[in-house]
């Protein structure tokens, strides 16, 4: 009889894990009809909830919590069809009674895409869809008899009077919206997507590959003279301060020997940590090339997202006060070309020359101090008499009056 209980408790668990796999297999087989039929479900939610909303105009609460509501039940319908359709594509399993189905929910999210639709209309500048940005394109090339803050004047006061004025700021607002969200995601890619690949290229492709190249062909530790005495005067005051901390603590002199061994230790710790300085600055190299790539690629796959960063770039220029330019232009033309400018010139192609691995020439750092910020200076002085004088003439002004 105990012999078995053992088999009974043994018979039961597996036929408890035979159900539950056949659970499990059947729940994994319906999942493109159960993630369809929820997003049919959340598609038909948001149809009600559009027509709650197109009775509720007058209220601007409960239109709010309305448009949160849609925009909540949108996001996890997209997220149901994308379950669907990775689910469909690995099991095939897609009868003909769902592609109505199907269809209904396309439409609704298609009505919500509205960034592919604006870039689109990005990239033609048509006024009427988004004048804000074709007026930020040609303001800078337009001037008038009569000061831009009359115009401006005139047309709010235009626009006050204008029946549909509600309507296009709300599609004015919009596409502001989702140009500033273009903007920033072109940004964003422009900063991390260049240095991922360069620091990940750098640490899991090309220093590997620089590392096994210079040690098969038993290259020179040090790439250039001033690497090379930087660590013999590492090594020296090594030495030194051995001969130092024996003298102020009154401790036994060390041995010739002892003296050695510790500076031959310490030499061999200097030639490990200036060969690895060595293969990181060529690894430098190739990637800020994969970096540079990177950049170049992020910029021409993402063509409307660049007019929009540059619309972006000009709201944000044109919305400054006159004193806040003046202030910007005095900032960039004391940092880039002021007094103390050379010393940060200095410090900074020291600084790429370290990275790259070659030895800072100082004759060719002066003679680029000293040609480079003379040319900016001109370019900033062209710029400010050839564009800035027409865009803004109080700017130029106030800048005046702020440097002398």
């Amino acid at each position: 009889m105990t012999s078995t209980l053992p088999s009974k408790r043994a018979y039961i668990l597996v036929e408890k894990l035979k159900q539950y796999v056949r659970f499990s297999s059947q729940r994994i087989f319906t999942t493109p009809e159960r993630a369809l039929e929820n997003a049919y479900h959340l598609a038909l939610k948001i149809k009600e909830i559009e027509q709650e909303t197109e009775s509720a105009n007058d209220s601007k609460v409960l239109s709010s919590v309305l448009r949160a509501d849609l925009d909540k039940n949108l996001t996890m319908l997209k997220m149901r069809l994308a379950e669907f359709k990775a689910s469909s594509f690995l099991l095939g399993n897609l009868s003909r009674k769902n592609v109505s189905k199907l269809k209904f929910i396309e439409e609704i999210i298609n009505k919500y895409t509205e960034i592919d639709e604006v870039s689109q209309s990005l990239l033609a500048l048509p006024e009427s869809n988004l004048p804000t940005i074709a007026n930020s394109e040609n303001f800078t090339e337009k001037t008038g008899a009569l000061p831009r803050s009359i115009g401006r004047t005139i047309n709010k006061i235009k626009t006050d009077f204008n029946p549909r004025s509600e309507s296009e700021y709300i599609n004015n607002f919009r596409s502001s919206r989702i140009k500033t969200r273009m903007a920033v995601q072109l940004l964003m890619s422009l900063v991390i997507v260049p240095v991922l690949a360069q620091n990940l290229s750098k640490q899991f492709l090309i220093y590997p590959i620089v590392e096994r190249v210079r040690d098969a062909n038993q290259s020179q530790m040090f790439l250039h003279e001033e690497m090379k005495e930087e660590a013999f005067h590492e090594l020296n005051s090594f030495e030194e301060g051995l001969k130092f901390e024996t003298l102020i603590h009154n401790a036994p002199q060390l041995s010739t020997e002892v003296i050695e061994s510790k500076v031959q230790h310490k030499a061999q710790e200097i030639a490990k940590d200036y060969r690895k300085k060595s293969s990181t600055a060529i690894s430098n190299v190739f990637a800020d090339f994969v970096g540079i790539f990177a950049f170049a690629m992020v910029m021409l796959f993402s063509k409307k997202r660049v007019i929009a960063l540059k619309s972006f770039m000009n709201d944000i220029v044109y919305g400054l006060s006159d004193s806040a330019k003046a202030f910007i232009l005095i900032l960039l033309t004391d940092i880039f070309v002021g007094f103390h400018s050379p010393h940060g010139w200095e410090v900074i192609l020291e600084g790429i020359s370290n990275h790259l691995g070659i030895a800072a020439n100082h004759s060719v750092i002066f003679l680029f101090i000293a040609t480079f910020p003379v040319v900016l200076d001109s370019i900033f002085k062209y710029w400010i008499f050839r564009y800035m004088s027409r865009m803004s003439p109080s700017a130029v002004a106030t800048f005046k009056n702020m440097n002398e």
